[in-house]
């Protein structure tokens, strides 16, 4: 049974800024105690936006709602969403998070597994790809960038897309397309930028360098607009990292608004409505992509039903923001991800770094 729940606020700052509004990202690390003394650690993760809301609701409205409640995460997600929804989505969802990774990690560890095969195994190791928070980077810079991946060997890369001027984007694409040369797939990804008019009018511009899928172009929560899109485009359409319950992604699949989701462990609610979703997402034959978090994503794409890529964010996983005590749960080398030999879901935050990033 679950005896009590602490969590503490952490902002981690990043040595590539996503942007002059993003400086850092916040952490919120959660520790579940059973009534035996056993321990798990759960997160929340956010780069700018709620950390200190999802922070509050653990101490305020969570705790005391799992206090008492078996260790068994599907009974403890349900109970949760059903106490918890009304305050929205996102917040929600967040926090429930914390306590769902630390339930997961109990019961693999209790199985003497790493989270890979709790969950069942698949397969040993995933591609990774290359992906950069990199609109507001100098086109030189953005170049760059684009041969170190190339160098290092990923599967794919990810850049970018919404500039003001589409004739920058434009640029910027043939760029990159050139360093990293025509078999290497590349990504675009313009973050809600766009309306439906302006996504296919830059979708059309951008066609001549090959994008292996087009990502979240209009405002996410738009299914009706996406499957319009995905009519009339010849690019793949990918979406899903700012959906929060698997209704939404059912809406988003039933619409035939996408060919790729990628839901976003931490903003789902943790890996029981993850693994939901991915089921879900089998049955319509669309693929998921891990969305960022490359630390427990690449575990979860270990498992999935269909093939699936990691993604990893320059300078931006939590081994790279020296978060984690070694070792580290998975290892990233020559464009593969492989899980450790660990118990649980191996992130074992580093107490030195946490203390020096403690905000609450």
């Amino acid at each position: 049974m679950i005896a009590d729940l602490r969590s503490t606020l952490h902002r981690v700052p990043l040595p590539r800024p996503w942007g002059p509004s993003v400086p850092a990202n916040h952490l919120v690390v959660g520790e579940l105690t059973l009534t035996d003394g056993r321990r798990g650690t759960g997160f929340a993760w956010t780069p700018a936006i709620g950390a200190h809301a999802v922070h509050a609701m653990l101490e305020h409205d969570v705790r005391a709602a799992v206090r008492g409640l078996p260790a068994h995460p599907e009974a403890v997600w349900d109970l949760l969403w059903r106490h918890l929804h009304e305050a929205g989505g996102g917040v929600a969802t967040m926090a429930m998070a914390a306590v769902d990774l630390a339930l997961w990690d109990l019961r693999a560890t209790a199985a003497g597994t790493g989270l890979v095969d709790a969950l069942g195994r698949r397969r040993d190791r995933v591609p990774v790809y290359g992906s950069g928070v990199n609109l507001h980077y100098p086109l030189d810079d953005l170049v760059v960038q684009a041969r170190r991946w190339a160098a290092a060997g990923v599967a794919a890369v990810k850049i970018k897309v919404g500039r003001p001027d589409p004739a920058e984007d434009v640029a910027r694409v043939a760029a990159v397309r050139e360093v990293v040369g025509p078999d290497l797939p590349l990504m675009l990804d313009a973050n809600q930028r766009w309306d439906l008019p302006a996504a296919r009018r830059a979708i059309a511009a951008l066609v001549p360098f090959d994008p292996y899928w087009i990502e979240e172009p209009l405002p996410a929560d738009d299914a009706h607009g996406h499957a319009r899109l995905r009519e009339s485009v010849p690019v793949p359409v990918a979406l899903g990292e700012n959906l929060r319950t698997i209704h939404a992604f059912r809406d988003f699949l039933v619409a035939g608004a996408c060919d790729v989701v990628q839901p976003n462990v931490v903003r789902v609610g943790g890996v029981t409505p993850f693994l939901r979703i991915a089921e879900l997402a089998r049955t319509f034959g669309v693929p998921v992509m891990p969305h960022l978090l490359p630390d427990v994503s690449g575990q979860l794409a270990c498992a999935l039903p269909l093939p699936a890529m990691a993604e990893d964010v320059e300078d931006a996983s939590f081994a790279a923001l020296g978060l984690l005590a070694e070792p580290h749960p998975v290892r990233i080398a020559g464009g593969e991800l492989v899980p450790g030999d660990h118990t649980g879901h191996g992130l074992r935050f580093d107490a030195a770094r946490l203390e020096e990033t403690r905000i609450a």
